[in-house]
């Protein structure tokens, strides 16, 4: 049994500071009912590793070792993770009259096809480090087809709650990866709701969003891998569909870990949080300067990802979107929809709902000032395009019929 030289010190609370939290122990929330925050002795990273050296390795976000969690190679479970792809569109940037980088990040490259593969190999492997057999989770579609994936891998037990209008393709591959999944005549809160719930009777670990520390953890990743993609540096905004909000949390972790192990500098991006203007408590929270979103009542969005009344880490989002300077913002499902379709008819790139809304969130924030068409923007694509339902545009022919096909082009 290889040993990984492990440089986690202690958790922290997230909201208090609290920070007595032994490491190598199964966590939930804090003290507070908030997340915990994993923290590590970064000057012993920093004499023990280069960041060329880490970035040299394979094994996709696997390759962060020091700055990870897991002690043991044999809890580190394998999909076939990669570096995923930062994606420059030229033809949208000509479009907008834009002279700056606009970048999709596209993370439906991952296994099960959506960053949640980051976060939930991480909560998966620690789960298995601990000895937990028996995980549940809420989900809206794609964390519970990673947590399947990753859990069936593993040789863990998995029951997942839906939402009842989760997209088909999500509930399908969840019960094809091995998972036991409900679909709940409610939102991802319900379903939340019964996960909790059934702790005591089940015997099971919730590993919904940031009720334990790790899969912040697997999600900062994407923060690592983002410096060391743009030669350790950083864009001038990061544009993130935030719905519980576990990537915003940890880019933003991973931006101050980088910068005290001195592989970056003290440049931040602007933060930005992207909702849906028929779910957007982050946004009102953002907008009337409070430190916790209250509970959005009726919320409505085809892109489920960020459909999300109520999020636990609430604070930490707001936190972070302030402290660099962004802000947050909605965007109706109909701009959402255009946008998709835009970027797929422009750039060739197919962005699932909640990535396209980062550009139509992207380009509000271009036509009233907030980002500068000289800045360089990375916009989050949170998953594969496939999965979702798209729009028919085909046409047909008779092929027993004279075909015109100089006609075609005007088609």
């Amino acid at each position: 049994m290889k040993q990984y030289q492990t440089f986690v010190t202690n958790l922290e609370c997230g909201l208090t500071g609290e920070d007595d939290y032994e490491a190598g122990k199964v966590h939930g929330l804090s003290r507070a009912g908030r997340p915990l925050l994993v923290r590590y002795d970064l000057d012993g990273i920093k004499n023990t590793v280069s960041r060329d050296e880490v970035w040299s390795r394979p094994g996709g976000f696997w390759k962060w070792r020091e700055l990870l969690p897991v002690t043991k190679t044999e809890n580190v479970v394998h999909l076939g993770e990669v570096d995923t792809p930062l994606l420059n569109c030229p033809n949208l940037a000509q479009d907008l009259g834009v002279s700056g980088e606009i970048i999709i990040k596209d993370e439906g490259r991952l296994p099960t096809g959506s960053f949640k593969a980051r976060g939930l190999a991480l909560a998966v492997a620690m789960a298995k480090e601990f000895g937990i057999k028996r995980l549940a989770m809420p989900t809206n579609g794609n964390a519970g087809a990673a947590m399947a994936a990753y859990a069936t891998f593993a040789g863990m037990e998995s029951y997942i709650f839906c939402p009842d209008d989760t997209p088909d393709a999500n509930v399908r591959e969840i019960a094809l990866q091995g998972g036991k999944v409900w679909r709940v005549n409610g939102l991802i809160n319900d379903c939340g709701k019964i996960v909790g719930e059934g702790k005591e009777a089940m015997g099971w670990f919730d590993v919904s969003t940031l009720k334990e520390p790790y899969r912040i953890e697997g999600k900062k990743t994407m923060g690592l891998e983002l410096a060391a993609q743009l030669g350790w540096d950083v864009p001038d905004a990061i544009f993130y569909p935030t719905g519980g909000g576990t990537g915003l949390i940890g880019m933003w972790k991973a931006f101050d870990e980088l910068e005290k192990l001195g592989w970056i500098g003290s440049k931040r991006p602007k933060m930005i949080a992207v909702q849906s203007t028929g779910c957007a408590p982050i946004v009102k929270a953002f907008d009337e300067g409070a430190k916790h979103a209250e509970l959005w009542q009726d919320a409505h969005t085809f892109a489920a990802g960020i459909r999300v009344p109520v999020a636990v880490g609430d604070h930490l989002i707001l936190d972070a979107v302030r402290q660099s300077n962004g802000f947050a913002v909605a965007v109706d499902d109909d701009k959402i929809e255009d946008a998709r379709t835009e970027i797929g008819t422009r750039e060739g790139i197919l962005v699932c709902p909640e990535g396209a809304a980062t550009y139509a969130a992207y380009k509000a924030a271009l036509s009233d000032g907030r980002v500068s068409k000289t800045d360089r923007v990375v916009l989050y694509n949170c998953g594969n395009g496939l999965k979702y339902p798209m729009q028919e545009n085909s046409k047909t022919l008779d092929r027993h019929q004279p075909i015109d096909y100089k006609a075609m082009i005007e088609q």
